[in-house]
């Protein structure tokens, strides 16, 4: 066969928008993540682009666990929320630990915590009975000096945690304990959003969660958490839990002093067990950390930056920064315990 017949037999190729309008390749090319989508010109309005390539989107989010949409004119919160309502129409609005942010319902101000710490590796909500499985960071303003978002694969921490320390956490589960209006943290009217003891019962009824009224209007909850879970469209094992959060090894060892000195165990603001109440090792707490440092990865945001994390298949932290720093969080299609459970009934 002749040139001219072997270019005559070749079809041609579907263009798709995805390829005139946008590029993308992966960011750290040996870790996979997180996928780097940048416009080919300036003017690509990010939300109608979003709307046509929806299937392509969460086939990506699902393969690489987190991308990271960058160049794009999204110039107001306003443009952030419109972009993640694109993708989850039904944006949560009922998140007490973070600060809502008051131009919407829908859009959130990272927790606080003192900017010269590192907030460690979590998945959002991976210590309750309902959590969002997309969330997304906007960058409003980047800090002057630190302040990226770390990520890191939840799968990958799956596997390299060792089986010695991963077997009893997945097979006897976690157990959060929390007491409020001890003077540290937030105070449970500011968590549930009421000061109606019974509102927070029925609440924590629904949840999953086990709760006592101790004196001078203090409570106290208990919820047993899966430490592992099956991510319900991949199938693939998940790192799941907030024991980096909870356990006091994970504090500076300042601030555990202090804790230790001015509480007993049973009154500490937060803490959390092997879910048969058996205590967590600090030396499995280190192990586990330092899983997640040797496996997250950082990029410096840049102002308008848009992160879309799937919050199940990828955790994230935030390092210590200096200056003003602006970010906003949206979150969605949430799932429950029980709903994961007769999904792989």
């Amino acid at each position: 066969m002749n040139t001219i017949s072997r270019f005559k037999n070749v079809k041609p190729k579907k263009v798709t928008q995805t390829t005139q309008l946008v590029t993308s390749e992966v960011l750290f090319p040996d870790k996979g993540l997180p996928l780097l989508i940048q416009p080919v010109q300036t003017d690509v309005d990010l939300v109608a682009w979003t709307k046509e390539h929806l299937t392509w989107l969460e086939e990506q989010v699902l393969n690489h666990g987190a991308i990271l949409f960058r160049g794009f004119q999204v110039s107001t919160p306003l443009v952030f929320e419109q972009f993640a309502s694109t993708i989850c129409p039904d944006l949560y609005s009922e998140n007490g630990e973070h600060p809502r942010e008051e131009i919407s319902d829908h859009l959130y101000t990272p927790v606080f915590y003192p900017p010269e710490k590192k907030l460690l590796w979590h998945n959002e909500n991976s210590f309750n009975a309902t959590w969002p499985v997309k969330i997304w960071f906007h960058c409003g303003k980047a800090a002057d000096q630190g302040g990226e978002t770390p990520i890191v694969d939840s799968r990958t921490v799956y596997e390299q945690i060792a089986p010695a320390i991963r077997v009893p956490f997945e097979q006897k589960n976690v157990m959060y304990v929390r007491n409020y209006g001890n003077g540290l943290g937030l105070n449970w009217q500011a968590v549930f959003g009421t000061s109606d003891q019974q509102v927070v019962e029925e609440y924590c009824r629904r949840e999953l969660i086990e709760f006592e009224w101790r004196s001078n209007d203090r409570l106290k909850t208990y919820q047993l958490r899966p430490a592992v879970l099956v991510h319900p469209q991949t199938g693939e094992k998940i790192w799941w839990n907030q024991a980096t959060h909870w356990h006091t090894a994970c504090l500076d060892p300042d601030v555990r002093a202090s804790l230790l000195e001015l509480f007993s165990e049973d009154d500490l603001p937060r803490n959390c067990y092997l879910g048969d109440g058996t205590p967590i090792e600090p030396s499995a707490m280190e192990h586990i950390c330092s899983v997640y440092e040797h496996n997250e990865l950082s990029f410096p945001w840049q102002q308008g930056d848009i992160l879309m994390l799937d919050n199940m298949l990828v955790a994230h932290a935030r390092n210590p920064f200096k200056g003003n720093r602006k970010l906003y969080v949206s979150m969605g299609g949430m799932m429950t315990l029980s709903t994961l459970k007769l999904e792989h009934s």
